[in-house]
């Protein structure tokens, strides 16, 4: 059973990231690493070693996606603190790992949750200015090769 559970929710993400604009993509993102702490914060509690390290491996994955998904130039001193959260909180999962602190693994998903909740209140207007502003660069970018 739960396996087909699991498999419905497989294709479900992935049915949702075929049709997901860049910033659904991101949300997914965020909350695939709220999921992945979450389970990890219960292994440690049952002293699940090996589901820990599962569970803290695809956070600490996903974290660094977010994290070099960052557009460094356009982005200015927004993404370089993004940048540096992001690194503070795959090394503080590591920690995590390492010592089986759930209380670091709630400092990263505190710290996540004001993140994602940032994001999902960007208005639409705004996505759809920077979605246009980088389609202009790249374009710009395109002549400049052609």
């Amino acid at each position: 059973m739960s396996y087909g559970i699991n498999a419905y929710k497989s294709v479900g993400v992935k049915n949702d990231l075929a049709v997901a604009d860049p910033h659904r993509v991101i949300q997914l993102l965020m909350q695939g690493s709220l999921e992945n702490m979450a389970k990890a914060r219960g292994c440690i509690e049952r002293k699940d070693f090996l589901g820990k390290s599962q569970t803290m491996s695809k956070a600490m994955s996903i974290i660094s996606a977010l994290q070099h998904s960052l557009d460094m130039d356009v982005g200015g001193e927004v993404s370089q603190n993004l940048w540096s959260l992001y690194d503070f909180m795959v090394n503080h999962l590591m920690q995590a790992s390492r010592e089986s602190s759930i209380t670091k693994v709630d400092d990263v998903i505190e710290i996540m949750l004001k993140i994602k909740s940032a994001w999902d209140s960007i208005p639409v207007a705004d996505r759809e200015t920077g979605y246009r502003l980088i389609q202009d660069r790249d374009s710009q970018s395109d002549r400049a090769t052609a």
